[in-house]
């Protein structure tokens, strides 16, 4: 009998997994990984990279469209709804984040919702398709994440969502289509030629594209398969194949489907209380617990008796800018987060506009700031702390440390905050009324029959605001 290759492994636990597979934890899990998807997508429908990624997807026209969140007036084919509903997603940094490094649910969810509105209105597809589907998309990343070591620190050449969110992509779409085994073998393969993205272009307006990409490229490479287009076989056995990514790629044969365990039940994910790459909520962390040193209710901080602040986080260079112009370098900047959250005591998402990065106090603050990198605090975010220390021109020094901020896997967000985060993520995109119909929804996902009810309560505008002067 000849040995099965980790491709073919991979294909057969895609096509295999059934429904019954889904653990309570599971379920419970991702439902809250859509709502959060969702609510950071509506939100991200504001941003300058949507509207410059929307107008440019206008010029593909098709019979078949799905809907893009929140704009009711734009529907594209399903390729291209992926794709601007993706970059949506990831256009703040406002997504989840895993452990191996990625962000899971950017490349996976606008695949589905695509779908689910896109596929012959018979038969139906439910609830718990959308949530086998979605999570056969995570699972595929966590296992590919987990066959390289330099995959478990944060990444230094690829960006992961580029490269296993476009496999996750491919895989989720396989299973919704209902791909055979060989088919969703040649979706994998295809998929690997279309993944990879550098991370030259963190904290800049291509980066979200990375996670739109993943998913467009994915569901490209299922619909390519459904058409027969052939790939190598063996692409992720293969150093030359998907092992091209990672240094020391050893790949494993999945186990049998009998044996099947998810990693989403043994692994949570973090969901972020504020746009901006996830090494940064250490910081803001230890920032707002060294501001009641400095300052008592809601006084002004003293930044004339400040000295200097030391920051004790990773060496992770692409997260190391002092003095941030943008608001993608802003998301990306240990020090603008530190000196932000000093000051304001919370950091929102307008805390990353540029009137309130170039603000006088916040540059002054800025050029206090030195980085120390301990030996042994590694670029990992399971195990990362950040150890920060204010000294004032008195003399008097004040030292936080955070081992794990509130939204972490380790210390989960409430249900109530993660509703919380998606009403206010949500809320001037759409209705009220649909904001609470889709907390219902997700809620209980597992029970809905028909999920293209989803995409229906996504485009219910909300009212028009009346006109008025900005404070």
């Amino acid at each position: 009998m000849m040995l099965k290759s980790v491709t073919e492994s991979f294909a057969q636990v895609i096509h295999g997994l059934k429904v019954g597979h889904l653990t309570d934890r599971v379920i419970q899990r991702s439902k809250r990984m859509v709502l959060d998807a969702l609510g950071v997508g509506l939100l991200g429908t504001s941003t300058e990279v949507f509207h410059k990624v929307s107008r440019y997807s206008k010029i593909y026209s098709s019979n078949v469209s799905s809907t893009i969140w929140g704009q009711p007036e734009l529907r594209l084919p399903p390729t291209y709804a992926a794709f601007v509903n993706g970059v949506a997603i990831h256009s703040m940094d406002f997504d989840d984040t895993w452990y191996p490094a990625t962000h899971p649910s950017g490349p996976v969810l606008p695949v589905l919702m695509a779908l689910s509105e896109a596929l012959p209105p018979s038969p139906k597809y439910s609830g718990l398709d959308l949530l086998l589907a979605f999570n056969v998309g995570i699972e595929v990343q966590g296992r590919l994440l987990r066959f390289s070591k330099e995959a478990y620190d944060i990444p230094k050449r690829f960006h992961p969502p580029s490269v296993v969110g476009t496999l996750g992509s491919a895989a989720a779409a396989s299973k919704f289509l209902g791909l055979s085994v060989t088919e969703c073998q040649e979706a994998l393969a295809i998929a690997v030629s279309y993944a990879g993205a550098p991370m030259a272009n963190a904290a800049t307006q291509t980066k979200p594209l990375h996670a739109g990409n993943a998913a467009r490229h994915g569901l490209e490479a299922a619909f390519l398969a459904m058409l027969g287009l052939q790939g190598n076989k063996r692409a992720l056995d293969l150093e030359t194949g998907f092992g091209a990514f990672y240094a020391n790629y050893s790949p494993k044969v999945l186990p049998d489907l009998d044996s099947h365990t998810w990693l989403l039940d043994k692994q949570d994910v973090a969901f972020k209380r504020f746009p901006a790459h996830l090494a940064t909520h250490w910081v803001a962390d230890t920032a707002v617990s060294l501001r009641r040193h400095l300052v008592s209710d809601e006084a002004p901080l003293p930044i004339d008796r400040i000295e200097r602040i030391v920051l004790r986080i990773p060496d992770v260079q692409y997260v190391n800018r002092p003095f941030p112009s943008s608001e993608h370098e802003a998301r990306h900047s240990f020090q603008y987060v530190a000196c932000a959250m000093l000051l304001d005591a919370a950091i929102t998402v307008p805390a990353f506009h540029k009137h309130q990065i170039n603000r006088p106090q916040v540059r002054q603050l800025l050029g206090k700031v030195e980085l120390e990198h301990p030996r042994d605090n590694l670029p990992n975010f399971n195990s990362l702390y950040c150890e920060m220390s204010v000294a004032l021109k008195d003399g008097a020094i004040f030292t936080e440390r955070s081992d794990t901020f509130y939204g972490h896997w380790r210390k989960p967000l409430s249900q109530k905050d993660l509703q919380e985060k998606f009403r206010a993520n949500s809320c001037r995109t759409l209705s009220c009324h649909a904001v609470e119909r889709l907390i219902e929804t997700v809620g209980n996902l597992e029970d809905l029959e028909d999920c293209s009810v989803l995409t229906t309560l996504l485009k219910e505008p909300s009212p028009p605001k009346i006109a008025s002067k900005s404070i």
